[in-house]
């Protein structure tokens, strides 16, 4: 008899079905994002928010859905990370409460979670956007409602149905975004989405999605697989001219002799050739007897424990090649935090009586974390442009700020929901805003008043941050066509208003380009912050030319430190 509900055990498994098939597929779905910009990290945004998941619920033995539903989506909503992981994390919320009070689930409850977990989504969203992973679960969801109107109890049928409806629609996303068509991929999300979705399906029917084990890992667990050879060498020869006199006897008796000093003997007799092959630990031996009968031709002894010895060196050496990155990435990551936590004001006192205003922002790079302190920010978030933060982290830093409001900058388009979310969560009134990019937050910050209210500073910060036009150079990570500029991978591209505007070969060329296109007439200042893989000299020497390019505007150069961008070019 199929099954007809769901209970919390299943629901688990399907879970951690789903966070499995998402890692197995995450590189596919971070390569599908439109830009051939090398931080395109759908996949992983969404894999670190299902990874959050899992963690919350792996130690539960619940058999309430309803009750491991809610923890399951307390742990996305904690874990969130990116636009794509905070509306996944707003689906799971959605469909908790759609469920709330149910100790198993049919069809109906199943298609009527889904439903609220697609409104809830939209909700979150300032400005929905057709195309999308919304546009998918939404899809989704009604398609299910119709049809667990028709099969009430048919669960099984019901995942299948969301399965075919997903794909169908995940189809559609090209005619709906055109830059989707341009680049020839369907939307990311909503790929993550269903391949989240079909890791639930195959869960339900039984079948096992395997979890990624890291490289590291993967190798210990080849080198324990490895056993003592019963038989060291392998020893192989052909018998072309045989002695004189020599039977068909004789070669048996060989054979037989072979098998007592090793195993897989194999000795065949043709035309008169005689083919020997055996394990031993007596190659000596096996020579011998083959003498006995003739000639030895083609003689190969292979020492098998050197080459499983050598197999055990190469998969020791990886080992430890990535141990050793994780060790210095680690390292990096703490060295960082440490510097930023160093140039923070420490947090005040919770004894202490509240201040006014605080700052949280989200930074990437030594040089803009330095700035940020030094404009009074209490806490920098590490991340952003290649590693969006999660909710948690933000609400974190939130909370260690002793302020009665605290303005949060998340310096990057796919952070804004994340804080927005966060801001939701905190029990002190945040304010977030919405800036794109660090130069766009270093504005915000000088525009500050503190003789100036809460509201009054949001008009005024956002104000500010909308005043700052930005260009960014970057390289290209993959071939494609984006409005009909052909990119190939490799090449040096500038981006501005979302737009790549720029495509060349040389950095310093692009960026002048990219220059002409962001200033404008009113503007008085350029800024150009460099990165990580740009030379102090080179940025002095853009300095000097965009001078002479625009020589009644100041321009002043600042150390970035941002990874992956060449440059961040700000005009105000």
């Amino acid at each position: 008899m199929s099954q007809t509900v769901i209970d919390g055990l299943l629901f688990k498994e399907m879970i951690i079905s789903g966070a499995n098939l998402l890692e197995q597929n995450r590189e596919t779905i971070d390569a599908m994002n439109v830009f051939p910009v090398p931080d395109g990290d759908t996949g992983t945004n969404m894999s670190l928010t299902m990874k959050s998941t899992v963690k919350e619920i792996e130690s539960k033995d619940e058999h309430d859905v309803s009750k491991l539903i809610h923890a399951a989506a307390k742990g996305a909503l904690k874990g969130a990370r990116g636009n794509s992981g905070v509306i996944l994390s707003q689906i799971l919320r959605g469909f908790s409460k759609g469920i709330d009070g149910k100790e198993t689930i049919d069809a109906a409850a199943f298609a009527a979670g889904l439903k609220r977990g697609a409104d809830t989504a939209y909700k979150a969203v300032m400005k929905p956007k057709e195309g999308t992973i919304l546009t998918v679960i939404r899809v989704i969801a009604e398609d299910a409602g119709r049809y667990a109107g028709r099969h009430p109890e048919n669960i099984g049928g019901l995942l299948d149905k969301m399965i075919k409806s997903g794909e169908a629609i995940l189809d559609k996303t090209p005619d709906m975004l055109p830059a989707l068509k341009q680049a020839g991929v369907v939307d990311s999300g909503g790929m993550g989405l269903l391949t989240v979705l079909r890791g639930w399906r195959a869960a339900f029917n039984g079948e096992h999605i395997e979890a990624v084990v890291p490289e590291a890992a993967k190798a210990e667990e080849e080198a324990d697989a490895f056993e003592e050879l019963k038989y060291k060498y392998s020893v192989r020869y052909q018998i072309t001219y045989l002695n004189e006199g020599v039977t068909e006897d004789d070669v048996n008796r060989v054979r037989t002799r072979l098998s007592r000093i090793g195993e897989k003997a194999s000795v065949e007799f043709e035309d008169e050739v005689v083919e020997v092959r055996v394990l031993t630990n007596d190659p000596g031996k096996a020579v011998q007897y083959g003498c006995e009968l003739g000639e030895l031709t083609q003689m190969v002894i292979d020492n098998k424990a050197e080459e499983q010895r050598e197999k055990l060196r190469k998969i020791e050496q990886e080992r430890k090649a990535e141990e050793e990155k994780a060790e210095a990435e680690a390292a990096a990551a703490a060295a960082a935090s440490a510097a930023a936590e160093a140039a923070a004001p420490a947090p005040e006192v919770p004894e202490e009586p509240l201040k006014p205003y605080g700052f949280v922002a989200v930074s990437i790079g030594e040089g803009f974390s330095r700035i940020f302190s030094d404009l009074g920010v209490d806490h920098i978030v590490e991340g952003g442009q290649t590693m969006n933060p999660s909710i948690e982290d933000i609400l974190d830093a939130v909370e260690r700020v002793h302020a009665e409001t605290v303005f949060v900058l998340p310096n990057n388009s796919n952070v804004i929901l994340a804080a927005s979310q966060a801001a939701e969560l905190a029990e002190r009134n945040v304010i977030v805003i919405p800036t794109k990019n660090t130069a766009m937050g270093v504005g915000a910050v000088i525009a500050f008043s503190a003789d100036a209210s809460p509201e009054e500073n949001l008009e005024m910060m956002t104000a500010a941050a909308q005043q700052v036009k930005t260009g960014q150079i970057t390289f290209a990570v993959r071939d494609t066509v984006f409005e009909d500029k052909e990119i190939h991978e490799g090449d040096i591209i500038g981006i501005h208003n979302g737009r790549i505007e720029v495509v060349g070969k040389d950095i310093h060329d692009m960026a002048l380009e990219l220059i002409r296109l962001v200033v404008e007439d009113e503007d008085s200042l350029i800024t150009i912050y460099y990165g990580a893989d740009t030379t102090e000299e080179d940025a002095n020497a853009l300095c000097e030319e965009i001078s002479a390019i625009f020589p009644d505007m100041d321009v002043e150069v600042q150390y970035g430190g941002q990874p992956l961008y060449y440059y961040l070019l700000s005009a105000e």
